[in-house]
């Protein structure tokens, strides 16, 4: 099983995001984020930014996710590229009542190629390789990374890969409700219709509701946010 995020963006087992060429990114300290949601029709997921950490000698920064639903969880510790979050190494532990998986996700950015490993208990029974035409993400970090794109305007748009391509637009501005309260959003929306995300329009462009548009339909809404400890916002370039 993926987690909630994963299965959103319709990918069993990774997601591959076309580079922004040309683009703009923000310099963002998200250390000690913490985003917490429900899940309709049941669960809950919490995102947390741990900040930067040494990997294999390279500064990165260490993100988790888990998800829980009644008799599943999965959580993922994601190593990502400080600058551009493009993910190097995801350890994803999922325990449902049958048994449990640990999988771990290698990413070679300079060669857009992906290889999952799959263990049940200390065995290895499965490998998946994977290779695409653009540098390979991962679906927790896609709205993370949308939130750092300065200059949104309605119509902006880039190319997916998952490895099939898709493109994302940003196609209008909401007003959405969630738990922790109602905010004006940028509303993106894919071709094909896999997902919809609103990311809040405010300075901290807080992912507040994603919806998933495949066989299983779900979506997550915002309960409670704790801003990053030393929070440079999206909104003001570094």
């Amino acid at each position: 099983m993926r987690s909630v995020l994963n299965v959103l963006l319709g990918v069993i087992c990774s997601i591959a995001v076309g580079y922004y060429t040309g683009q703009q990114v923000f310099a963002y300290d998200g250390t000690g984020e913490r985003i917490i949601y429900v899940i309709s029709p049941f669960g809950t997921a919490e995102y947390n930014d741990k900040g930067i950490i040494e990997l294999e000698g390279k500064a990165v920064r260490f993100t988790t996710f888990e998800t829980r639903l009644t008799g599943f969880s999965d959580l993922e510790k994601i190593y990502s590229d400080a600058q551009s979050l493009l993910p190097l190494r995801v350890e994803r532990f999922v325990a449902f009542p049958i048994g449990a998986e640990y999988l771990v996700e290698e990413y070679a950015p300079d060669e857009n190629a992906l290889v999952i490993n799959k263990f049940v208990g200390k065995k290895k029974v499965k490998e998946y390789r994977y290779k695409a035409q653009g540098p390979m993400y991962n679906a927790i970090m896609l709205p993370f990374y949308l939130r750092t794109v300065p200059d949104l305007a309605l119509g902006w748009s880039f190319r997916a890969r998952l490895p099939v391509q898709f493109t994302v637009t940003l196609s209008s501005m909401d007003e959405v409700i969630v738990p922790a309260g109602t905010f004006q959003a940028y509303h993106f929306t894919s071709v094909p219709a896999k997902f919809e995300i609103w990311i809040s329009a405010d300075q901290y462009r807080i992912p507040l509701k994603i919806k998933g548009l495949g066989g299983y339909r779900y979506t997550l809404f915002l309960k409670k946010y704790y801003p990053a400890k030393k929070n440079t916002p999206p909104a003001v370039p570094a």
